[in-house]
């Protein structure tokens, strides 16, 4: 009988140790599935913020430059973007820690992009290349500003590679021949790209663009390269009229090869540092300088602008004819009336020279 009655005690005991290590499991349970409620919920919602998407229905883009801070970023991304929530973004950011290293560059914000691939593209640098367009330009300071509006590079920058002559001897040029180095067209170069890199990229353009054929042209003509760019920058100096260019580079080809002074008033313009100057004088071609084409036999030293691919071209490819002496029309349509004696010249200077007058052009 007493072995009995310890038996029940014993298994009503263990019974309600059971149901006690049940309750407290029951509980575990109910506070574990509690917490992965909680945190699918909370996933699921940061889950919508990285993938949260922009707004804006055409590709925008986003340059980021050195002097822009993780705030700049987030209201440069918002304002170009207008995404629907930039937490994700910040997320993102704060885990990588990348305000401490904004890489700098010209980046895509395509059309639903999401926050998360928007974070990874700045993080990883990976950004848009820039169209960047040479311009056919009177002066390598007004090459620097022009690019500058291009580029992140401000022109104080891009201007110091292009007057360290140290710099520029080791491309191949001198400070009058450094305008050879420019051939104007339209490149695509990332808009963070350094002055010195900028400078390396001209140079291989220029290399590919003086190809064989066109060396072998040059050749033909009895000019170098820079040469051609020399004679090219006078006469698009003469006219913006691309049909008259290859006449009027003939006429410059006849003076050349005739040992003539080539006497292009656009060299005296240059010398002086006067391009507004719209009368040539007799006291304006006795200036001293290596650029006065009515003193000095032969080509200037250098360019006196950067020509453009149409000004090249015709010196490459001049009328052949027998002119040597031009004059600007008296209707100033830009043009030139041609002559290949002094006697029909001078009748074109007189008309010339009577509509200045009449229009009272000093």
């Amino acid at each position: 009988m007493y072995h009995h009655s310890t038996i029940s005690i014993n298994f009503a005991a263990e019974f309600k140790r059971t149901i006690m290590d049940f309750s407290k499991n029951k509980k575990k349970m109910v506070i574990s599935a509690v917490i992965i409620v909680i945190a699918l919920i909370g996933g699921y919602f940061a889950y919508n913020l990285l993938i949260s998407q922009v707004t804006n229905k055409k590709t925008v883009y986003v340059c980021l430059d050195r002097d822009d801070t993780i705030d700049s970023l987030y209201y440069k991304v918002e304002k170009a973007s207008e995404p629907r929530s930039i937490t994700g973004l910040k997320w993102m950011f704060d885990w990588m820690k990348y305000g401490k290293k904004i890489k700098t560059g010209r980046y895509a914000i395509k059309p639903g992009i999401s926050m998360f691939k928007l974070a990874r593209n700045l993080a990883r640098g990976t950004q848009s290349p820039v169209m960047l367009t040479i311009p056919s330009v009177r002066t390598l300071d007004k090459m620097a500003k022009t690019l500058s509006k291009q580029l992140m590079l401000d022109s104080a920058e891009i201007a110091q590679p292009i007057f360290d002559s140290v710099f520029i001897a080791k491309l191949g040029y001198t400070k009058e021949t450094l305008p050879c180095l420019f051939i104007p067209n339209t490149y695509e170069v990332y808009w963070n790209i350094s002055a010195e890199d900028l400078m390396k990229r001209m140079q291989k353009e220029h290399n590919n663009f003086w190809n064989d054929k066109r060396k072998a042209q040059a050749s033909a003509i009895g000019l170098t390269p820079e040469q051609v760019t020399t004679m090219a920058s006078i006469v698009e100096e003469e006219t913006a009229n691309d049909a008259e260019k290859p006449m009027i580079a003939g006429l410059y080809m006849n003076r050349y090869h005739q040992q003539m002074p080539l006497q292009a008033d656009p060299t005296i313009k240059f010398a002086l540092g006067d391009f507004a100057l719209r009368r040539i004088l007799h006291q304006h071609l006795t200036v001293k300088s290596p650029y006065n084409t009515y003193t000095n036999l032969g080509l200037p030293p250098g360019p006196i602008r950067v020509p453009s691919i149409v000004g090249i071209n015709s010196v490459l490819n001049y009328v052949h004819h027998n002119y040597i002496y031009m004059c600007a029309k008296e209707d100033f349509s830009g043009t030139h009336n041609f002559a290949a004696n002094l006697t029909d010249h001078a009748v074109n200077a007189r008309k010339y020279w009577k509509a200045l007058n009449e229009r009272n052009i000093k």
